[in-house]
C-alpha cells in the first residue's frame, strides 16, 4: 500500500509544449502547426496536473499569419486565465510566424546558433506567360469581377495586381509588428536597422536587440527557475493511422515538403 503524506509538497510541474514545423491550416505541411490541431494539446498543457508554468519548445520557419495569430492568442488566453508564466525556448529557428509564436511567451531563450526574427510578410509565386507562349498555348480566362484573376501565373502581372497584393500584405505586416511591440515592449531596440523589415539574427545578436531574453536551453533554465526537482512533462500529439504508417498521397506529400523546404530556406536552414 502506498503511503500518502499530504504535508510533503510535490515538485513543480512544467509541461513542455513542442511547436515544431511550418505553420499552416489543417491539410498543409503534414505534421505542421495549426490552431485546430494544437488546441487539445495546448489546453492539456495548461490544465493537467496543476502546472507551475508552461514551456514552449519552438522550431519553426513560419507560415500562415492567421494560424500564427490564432495559436499565439490561444496560448495567451490560457496563460491569463490560469495565471501561469510561459517560457519559450528556440531551437533552430523562431522566424516569421515562428517568432510570432515565441512572442506568446513571457520570456524567450535561444541557443547561440538559433535564428530569430524575420518580422515581415511574403507572397511568392511564378509567372509562366513566356513559357506557354513558346509552346503555342493560349490562355483563356473568363471572370465575373474585374479582380477575380489577380495573381494568375499564366498572364502578365499588372501594376493593379501588385497594388492589390500590397493592400493585403501591408495590414498583415502591421498586425505582426504591433503584436511584437505589445509583447516585447521596452526590451526591443527600436533603433535596430531592418528590425521590422524581414531581417533575422542569430542568438547573441537577437539577445542584444531584444528579440530574446537569454541564451539557454529548456532543462537547465527551467531547473534554475523552478528548482532541480522540477518535473518536465513533454506533451505529445496523437497521430492518425496514416501518419503513424508514414502513408500519404504522393503528390500532396511532395508539394507540402517543397513548400516547407522553401520556408526553411528563407532563413538559411
Amino acid at each position: 500500500m502506498k503511503l500518502s503524506l499530504p504535508f510533503l509538497s510535490k515538485p513543480p510541474r512544467v509541461p513542455l509544449l513542442r511547436l515544431s514545423g511550418a505553420i499552416g491550416a489543417a491539410g498543409r505541411f503534414g505534421g505542421g502547426l495549426n490552431d485546430a490541431g494544437l488546441a487539445p494539446l495546448i489546453e492539456r498543457a495548461f490544465s493537467a496536473g496543476k502546472p507551475a508554468a508552461v514551456a514552449l519548445l519552438i522550431n519553426s520557419p513560419g507560415g500562415s499569419p492567421v494560424q500564427s495569430s490564432l495559436i499565439a492568442a490561444r496560448i495567451r488566453r490560457l496563460a491569463e486565465d490560469k495565471k501561469l508564466p510561459v517560457h519559450a525556448f528556440v531551437e533552430d529557428a523562431a522566424a516569421s510566424g515562428g517568432y510570432w509564436l515565441a512572442c506568446a511567451a513571457d520570456d524567450i531563450y535561444a541557443d547561440e546558433s538559433s535564428i530569430l526574427g524575420s518580422i515581415g510578410v511574403i507572397s511568392a509565386g511564378f509567372g509562366f506567360t513566356d513559357l506557354i507562349a513558346r509552346h503555342g498555348i493560349e490562355r483563356r480566362v473568363h471572370t465575373a469581377g474585374r479582380s477575380k484573376s489577380t495573381a494568375d501565373p499564366f498572364r502578365p502581372e499588372t501594376p493593379e495586381d501588385e497594388a492589390r497584393l500590397r493592400m493585403i500584405l501591408d495590414p498583415i505586416h502591421q498586425a505582426f509588428i504591433a503584436y511584437v511591440k505589445e509583447r516585447r515592449g521596452a526590451r526591443l531596440d527600436l533603433s535596430t536597422p531592418d528590425l521590422f523589415e524581414g531581417a533575422f539574427w542569430a542568438g547573441r545578436d537577437a539577445l542584444r536587440i531584444g528579440l530574446a531574453d537569454g541564451i539557454g536551453h529548456a532543462v537547465p533554465v527551467l531547473r534554475s527557475i523552478y528548482g532541480e526537482k522540477v518535473k518536465l512533462v513533454p506533451q505529445a500529439a496523437r497521430r492518425g493511422l496514416l501518419s503513424k504508417l508514414g502513408l500519404k498521397a504522393g503528390a500532396e506529400a511532395l508539394a507540402e515538403v517543397a513548400e516547407e523546404r522553401a520556408l526553411w530556406a528563407r532563413v538559411g536552414l
